[in-house]
């Protein structure tokens, strides 16, 4: 599902238009050669962004979600894996650990935590990230995984391979900015989380979305 815009060429003294296609960052991008284990990310959102964008699944830019309610800023690089989508094969994932209240998935390509120590400024970028864990996080009934990545390369964060290997603190703050980001003080969560676990489940979550994806539009990866 690829956008374009138009360049303007002169030949003989006349501008021609000429179509210059961008790969749609969902559907038209890889999700890498050596995936599950080291996976291309599209970043959406970065700690500064005090408005949640998210990829427009029709024309592929990045449109606005909703301002971010009160203190819930994002802790880390935000984003998703091309050419993942959550349904069937991860709702099973998700009963089989023991969720008995989840009726599908989210319908969404598969979420991606990166940490990275570098202060990026923007989203709409695509990034090599290594999936070290993640949230398995029900909403409403749907499994809505949150995979946590490092990014490939970083000084800080870079040589970490598992989730139990980063600093508690780091993973608490993580997993309460998920159960508070969609709620304002006086409502009742909407959310959960029933596990935090390591970069093995992480990588059996992103294979299950890339079936998902798979059945649902064909191709894969």
């Amino acid at each position: 599902m690829p956008f374009y815009y138009l360049n303007f060429v002169k030949i003989r003294n006349k501008y021609i238009m000429i179509p210059n296609f961008k790969a749609h960052p969902w559907h038209g991008v890889s999700a890498g050669d050596d995936a599950p284990n080291v996976v291309t990310t599209f970043i959406e959102i970065v700690p500064a962004d005090t408005i949640k964008y998210e990829v427009d699944k029709k024309s592929g830019y990045l449109k606005v979600d909703r301002p971010q309610k009160f203190s819930n800023i994002i802790p880390a690089l935000y984003g998703f894996i091309p050419r993942t989508y959550c349904h069937e094969e991860v709702k099973k994932l998700a009963i089989r650990e023991g969720a008995v209240d989840v009726s599908e998935g989210d319908h969404d390509p598969l979420d991606i935590l990166v940490l990275s120590s570098h202060n990026i400024h923007s989203g709409g970028l695509l990034m090599d990230a290594i999936p070290v864990g993640g949230f398995k996080m029900i909403d409403k009934g749907e499994a809505d995984d949150k995979i946590v990545a490092v990014m490939v390369g970083d000084q800080v964060y870079g040589h970490i391979r598992d989730i139990s290997e980063l600093p508690q603190a780091e993973v608490f703050r993580l997993k309460h900015y998920f159960l508070t980001y969609k709620n304002l003080p006086y409502e009742e969560a909407t959310c959960r989380i029933d596990e935090i676990y390591g970069a093995e489940h992480a990588k059996e979550v992103i294979a299950a979305s890339q079936k998902d994806y798979s059945d649902k539009f064909g191709g894969i990866m």
